[in-house]
């Protein structure tokens, strides 16, 4: 992940050294007052040549769904299969702010994948939902490689929607083999097949100083815990000397993860990163 408090000007040298590093893809991020997602993508994918960069996640009520088809078929067409749309509902006193808050988040977040996923198909749209109105919407340059629209959510009634609406789901950091396990569950509740992804984004501090990767840490998983609701113990990273690092994002894949996010902390991220992936044996 290129984290949302690094400055914008500094992804495009992030992205290229993180790519000669040989990770399969770039997360951005798209929070209200940090950075564009969309644009922070554009700059990713006009950066490198190889990485799937992936949107996380834009939310639906600060976008109209025939808008942001637009801006992903547009970068879909220039940059084909190496682009990934996370949507979510995005957080709700951030949404009340700005005067974008739906009556309803589950109908605003289904109508909006649904409609965008067939807007990036060619479809022409007609929608008179509870949230979502499009009459008759239709993209002149629809790409010729869909890309996949996966659904940042975290709480079970969104899980379910994702596995029914979604390509894939996106799970926030602090999430743990044991989350994933439930969050499958849940996706599948809702008729996701086995096709359906799941990506999951983890705090990661790497460093062979146990002590100064918790203090490192501490501060990320204090907040983080207080939002899932859990304690601060139970808040999953990928951490420690490289090994252990290693060993936790083998723990994400074997419990379901397709796509484990790295949002690195503390000082040199592209210096944690390679030795992680190092003993991943990349």
């Amino acid at each position: 992940m290129y984290d949302r408090d690094w400055a914008p000007e500094d992804l495009p040298g992030f992205a290229r050294e993180a790519e000669a590093l040989g990770v399969d893809d770039l997360w951005v991020v798209e929070d209200l007052g940090w950075n564009g997602g969309v644009s922070a993508a554009a700059v990713a994918l006009g950066a490198t040549e190889r990485v799937r960069v992936g949107i996380g996640i834009a939310p639906a009520p600060l976008r109209s769904p025939a808008l942001l088809a637009m801006e992903l078929a547009t970068l879909a067409r220039v940059f084909p299969g190496r682009l990934v749309a996370g949507i979510g509902h995005g957080v709700r006193e951030w949404m009340e702010s700005v005067g974008v808050a739906p009556r309803s988040p589950l109908a605003l977040l289904e109508e909006t994948i649904t409609s965008v996923r067939a807007l990036l198909r060619g479809e022409r749209v007609e929608l008179d939902g509870r949230e979502v109105r499009l009459d008759g919407v239709a993209l002149v340059h629809p790409p010729a490689q869909v890309p996949p629209v996966v659904a940042g959510v975290v709480r079970p009634r969104s899980l379910e929607l994702a596995g029914r609406v979604a390509d894939g789901v996106l799970i926030a950091e602090g999430h743990g083999p044991g989350d994933l396990e439930n969050t499958r569950a849940l996706t599948a509740k809702g008729g996701a097949g086995p096709e359906h992804t799941l990506t999951v984004l983890s705090f990661t501090c790497v460093g062979d100083d146990t002590d100064e990767v918790a203090r490192t840490l501490h501060p990320h998983t204090e907040g983080h815990g207080a939002w899932l609701g859990r304690p601060q113990d139970e808040v999953f990273t990928v951490s420690g000397a490289p090994a252990q690092a290693a060993d936790d994002v083998r723990a994400l894949h074997a419990s379901g993860a397709d796509t484990v996010v790295l949002r690195v902390v503390g000082p040199e991220p592209l210096g944690q990163l390679a030795a992680l992936l190092a003993s991943l044996g990349r």
